[in-house]
């Protein structure tokens, strides 16, 4: 484990290091350490197997370095990383990879200059940093728990099938420039994602929960609602083709607004004219009763951060407001490069993000944090099921991408688990696994709202940091179609 101090202490002997050299204009210095620990569940009732597997983990430290560079008559910038060395021999190797990537590129302003202090103070905990192997491997042991003890509860003792894993990220960071940013951050993440299977009744349910603190993960109760998921969809029927009324779970809202919408309202997608909202900042493209705003300094969510990977404050970014397009997701480069006269992004979202936590191999791009999405007119579920009466309840999607190009709208997902039919506005018979595809297009789910609940749940989807705080929404006309009939 690298400390905290052992990191600013290298990237400020690194930078003095480069900024003494003649050519350099400006430079940024980036260092991060990580830690990824994965524990797998693979529980199979009718074959011998461990249930729970050894913990595997991944380390990750090293430094990057961002320059900007006097070359004849321009300037040209270059970005340049090394792995598993903070000493003057890896700087130099960096910033010597650095020059050697070097390219003139009109659009880059400057640097980061410092903003607001951060909110965010103290936010980790020191019981995940410091936690053992024995109690990483209960963790799943606790998630396997509470899916054999609720099937064993209901009867179900054969043709069990457990799987998924529990994840423990570690994240440390610290930058420093020639502008002013001098920063540092420290984060913790454990997340739960449990399936649970009944294979001979072909059915399945999933379960989770996210947390940033130790104290307050709870991978059983995970455990406990995938099993009572699958329990509750076994004699699954299958439902027509056609255009339903639905009302999507927060797990299908989250997958749809991190695969589709949210990268939509980025700033890196309007710059490559690919998203179905561009030219409509201040245009209404939704439903009046919808809100979506990022919010990256919400304590206790595990898409916080103290600050960016650009060393900026996080904070709110409204996107959708009242229905109407209000702005963008921004880092540094964008922020300046869109800035006018009637539009000024804030970038509250530079980060250096992959599935191993935050990484010094990369440049700054744009990323969510926590997701919010709420309506001006919020409703109870039981009230949102009876403005539905007739139609559908999808609880899990999967494979869920844009087809035609983001920039068309048009996705399709399908429906795998946790789903059920709604018959006067009440959940009715369970929907049989894997046998419908949504096909539909953004812009009509955003503009064929018919009710969002005042209930919201924090989810995420597999492999990612950011969390969208979701809400169950109700919407009219979504094209749902029937597929994979030879298995029946």
């Amino acid at each position: 484990m690298i400390r905290i101090e052992d990191l600013r202490t290298s990237v400020e002997v690194a930078l003095e290091y480069i900024k003494g050299k003649k050519d350099v204009i400006d430079v940024e210095v980036f260092a991060s350490w990580n830690e990824k620990i994965t524990v797998r569940l693979n529980y199979t009732s009718d074959i011998p197997c461990n249930g729970v597997q050894e913990p595997k983990s991944i380390h990750s430290y090293g430094l990057g370095v961002f320059a900007a560079f006097k070359t004849r008559n321009r300037i040209e910038v270059g970005f340049g990383s090394v792995t598993g060395d903070l000493t003057q021999e890896g700087v130099l190797e960096a910033l010597m990879k650095a020059k050697r990537s070097r390219v003139y590129d009109p659009d880059f302003k400057a640097l980061p200059e410092p903003a607001d202090k951060p909110t965010l103070e103290d936010y980790h905990d020191n019981c995940v940093m410091e936690i053992s192997v024995e109690d990483t491997v209960n963790l799943g042991w606790e998630a396997l728990g509470g899916s054999l003890n609720t099937f064993t509860n209901g009867g179900y003792v054969k043709s069990i099938i457990v799987g998924g894993d529990i994840t423990i990220l570690k994240e440390r960071m610290v930058i420093k420039s020639t502008r002013g940013i001098n920063d540092f951050d420290e984060s913790t993440i454990l997340t739960a994602n449990i399936t649970s299977m009944i294979e001979k009744e072909n059915v399945k349910g999933t379960g989770w929960d996210i947390s940033t603190h130790l104290a307050s993960f709870k991978p059983e109760e995970a455990g406990k609602e995938a099993a009572l998921g699958a329990i509750r969809t076994i004699g699954g029927k299958r439902i027509e083709s056609g255009k339903h009324n639905v009302i999507f779970g927060s797990q299908p809202l989250t997958d749809i607004a991190l695969h589709v919408l949210i990268p939509s309202l980025n700033l890196i997608s309007v710059n490559a004219s690919n998203t179905p909202f561009l030219g409509m900042l201040g245009q209404t493209i939704s439903s009046y009763n919808l809100n979506i705003y990022d919010d990256g300094s919400i304590k206790g969510e595990i898409g916080s951060k103290r600050v960016t990977c650009e060393g900026l404050p996080t904070g709110r970014t409204d996107l959708i407001s009242s229905g109407i397009l209000v702005g963008f997701l921004a880092n540094n480069y964008f922020a300046k490069k869109f800035t006018n006269n009637l539009y000024s992004p804030v970038p509250r979202n530079g980060f250096r993000s992959s599935t191993g936590g935050r990484q010094y191999k990369m440049k700054a791009s744009i990323s969510p944090t926590n997701v919010i999405i709420e309506g001006n007119n919020e409703t109870s579920k039981e009230e949102l099921l009876n403005q539905v009466n007739d139609g559908v309840y999808i609880g899990r999607i999967w494979y869920t991408y844009p087809i035609n190009g983001l920039a068309m709208g048009d996705f399709t997902s399908t429906i795998i688990a946790d789903s059920f039919s709604i018959k006067n506005g009440r959940i009715c018979d369970p929907l049989k696994p894997n046998t419908i595809r949504i096909n539909t297009n953004i812009k009509g789910i955003l503009n064929n709202i018919i009710g969002i609940t005042k209930e919201k749940r924090s989810t995420l989807v597999w492999g990612s940091e950011e969390v969208v705080i979701a809400p169950e929404i109700a919407v009219s006309n979504v094209q749902l179609d029937n597929i994979a009939g030879f298995l029946d």
